[in-house]
């Protein structure tokens, strides 16, 4: 069973997403049922007791432990981070608390609540966080991803709309120092015998920011896997993002957004544990540089989960 859709904002990349896997595991010998997060979800998992899942949800009940926690209280196995560790990563700020508390760099940061906003007023709030943080910030949900609802910020004065624009995607906003450098991603696969690292996609957006339109506009981006980096850098990029898999007690696959510093130093972003599956995902780039395709790795994740199961 592939699980694609749900209701959030990133539904049409999910589908997308769980398209592109069924296609890829039917081309390997799998029978593949697509299905939605809907009411229906239950009853049809009972009924017809899938020997396995695979959650190609993106956003909110595929990534924050909701999904999750259903298949294991059916007892259906299924790729990916078990429901209690999906929630840990699901908040920005806890998976950078984490992260730093082990020793790793990450922007500094605050988290804002709406109430607040509405409550103490724009302009206080506003002011504090101008003391607290050093311009250019980045201004994004606490939870959510595919850059929905994230600004930059250069001015003061544009932060007031900018925390607006987030708080569209919901409760909690993270303002982040912004960190100058080459952006990367770098998947992570645990087959059975520990996580390992995939060659680093790096992004060269058309902006300074790697937005909606910048992920998922085939053509607007550019790639480049393995990134162009020194060894040095590309082994500690990926020492961070295997470290970042044990930390947040991840499972299968995940994918960490970091920047490298002009100095080599790598700035953990945050975790992803329902990497996109897209023709312009990064994941998939990083599973055909490492001479692989996509059928492949998801197969022997899929053998993984089913033993687990029993």
């Amino acid at each position: 069973m592939v699980l694609a859709g749900g209701l959030s904002h990133e539904r049409e990349v999910s589908l997308r997403s769980g398209s592109r896997v069924a296609q890829a595991l039917r081309g390997v010998g799998y029978e593949v049922s697509v299905k939605d997060a809907d009411s229906a979800l239950l009853d049809w998992t009972t009924k017809h007791r899938p020997d396995a899942a695979v959650i190609a949800l993106h956003g909110g009940r595929g990534e924050n432990g909701s999904v999750q926690t259903l298949l294991e209280m059916l007892h259906t196995p299924f790729v990916g981070t078990a429901s209690a560790p999906c929630r840990l990563s699901w908040d920005k700020a806890t998976a950078k608390e984490l992260m730093r508390r082990a020793g790793f760099a990450t922007p500094r940061w605050v988290t804002l609540s709406h109430t607040a906003f509405r409550d103490f007023g724009a302009a206080g709030l506003v002011a504090a966080l101008g003391e607290e943080l050093s311009l250019p910030l980045i201004v994004k949900p606490l939870t959510g991803g595919s850059a929905l609802g994230t600004t930059l910020v250069h001015d003061v004065a544009e932060l007031p709309a900018a925390l607006v624009g987030s708080f569209a995607y919901g409760e909690l906003v993270l303002v982040e120092e912004f960190v100058h450098g080459t952006e990367v991603a770098v998947s992570v696969i645990d087959e059975g015998d520990g996580p390992v690292a995939l060659p680093a996609v790096e992004i060269v957006a058309p902006g300074e920011v790697f937005d909606y339109d910048a992920r998922y506009t085939a053509g607007m981006t550019t790639y480049h896997t393995p990134a162009r980096l020194t060894d040095d850098v590309a082994a500690a990029l990926s020492a961070t993002a295997v470290s970042a898999h044990h930390v947040l007690g991840l499972r299968d696959v995940s994918r960490t957004d970091a920047i490298v510093g002009a100095d080599g130093t790598v700035w953990f972003l945050e975790v992803n544990v329902s990497p996109g599956l897209t023709e312009t995902s990064m994941l998939p780039m990083a599973v055909a540089a490492s001479g692989r395709t996509v059928g492949d790795v998801y197969s022997s994740l899929i053998e993984s989960a089913v033993a687990r199961g029993r």
